[in-house]
């Protein structure tokens, strides 16, 4: 493909940025050090992908992008919850995070979680801003989609399952599939299917997007699991071997790291293969496909 994801990823994450620079309650009001511990956070680097596929899956619809930008900001908003309270000495005892100290390393156990508990509900603040753009019931049926992928059924028991398989012997594929399709893909995936309710998809392109984000959900994560192991630390912003070191149920543990490599490289070409429903307008998301695998941080 000749479509220069390059730019195309660089120019969203300048528009995700501003739009969280400007939503986000600024340091100096009150309570000051939890806003400082928010925005530490959210402007210490990241992909921006979740908000990318937000914005990626209304450009596949010929739909206006900025309809779904208060979304895609709170997906992010979500994201970054996830990693401060994951950094935790609690869950992971992490110091680092993209190359800098992690959250609770800055500003205390306490502000960190908080700034995740604040983050977290103004990730739903900022959904029901989409009445702006989009008619009530859509921003209703996105708002539920993000919560359920946001909880129990979704990332929070992803990590739960997380934790209470480390170190245990018996892991097969499916267990740790059913880990990761909650803990890494339900937030992906509902990145992607809400943005594309808030802009009037059908039915069968919804389903479409579904399909993609579960492969590239996949694949992100066997790629994730993979540069644990032999990635360039400098460029992950962290140590490797993390994963190893608590045991952590991964694709490379119990398949190896070449199987794990060829499941991702597929994984991604039927992401692809999920979107030829779309015509050139979803070029952006096919190749967000292949990054997927082929990324090194």
């Amino acid at each position: 493909m000749s479509f220069d994801l390059t730019a195309y990823l660089q120019g969203r994450r300048v528009l995700v940025d501003a739009a969280l620079n400007q939503y986000l309650p600024t340091e100096d009001q009150e309570p000051d050090k939890i806003h400082a511990s928010i925005r530490y956070s959210i402007f210490c680097g990241g992909k921006r992908l979740r908000p990318i596929l937000a914005l990626a899956a209304a450009d596949a619809l010929g739909a206006d992008f900025a309809h779904v930008m208060p979304l895609a900001c709170a997906v992010e908003c979500i994201h970054t919850f996830s990693l401060i309270h994951d950094d935790l000495p609690a869950i992971d005892d992490d110091d680092l995070r993209r190359g800098a100290p992690t959250n609770h390393v800055v500003y205390g156990e306490a502000m960190a979680i908080l700034a995740g508990d604040a983050l977290l509900a103004f990730a739903f603040e900022l959904i029901a801003e989409c009445h702006a753009f989009c008619p009530a019931d859509r921003v209703l049926e996105a708002l539920v989609m993000v919560a359920q992928a946001s909880g129990t059924r979704g990332m929070v028991g992803g990590q739960v399952s997380d934790i209470e398989c480390e170190g245990r012997a018996d892991l097969d594929e499916r267990t740790v599939a059913s880990i990761h399709e909650r803990k890494t893909g339900a937030l992906l995936i509902a990145s992607l299917v809400a943005g594309a309710r808030l802009c009037g998809a059908s039915k069968a392109q919804e389903n479409a997007l579904r399909r993609y984000g579960e492969k590239i959900g996949l694949a992100f994560q066997i790629t994730d699991d993979i540069l644990d192991l032999e990635g360039d630390a400098e460029k992950l912003g962290k140590p490797l071997g993390s994963d190893l070191k608590q045991d952590k149920a991964t694709y490379p543990k119990i398949l190896g790291i070449e199987e794990s490599r060829t499941l991702a490289s597929q994984a991604a070409e039927d992401a692809i293969a999920a979107l030829s429903i779309f015509d050139e307008k979803a070029d952006p998301l096919r190749a967000l496909a292949r990054y997927m695998v082929e990324r090194d941080n």
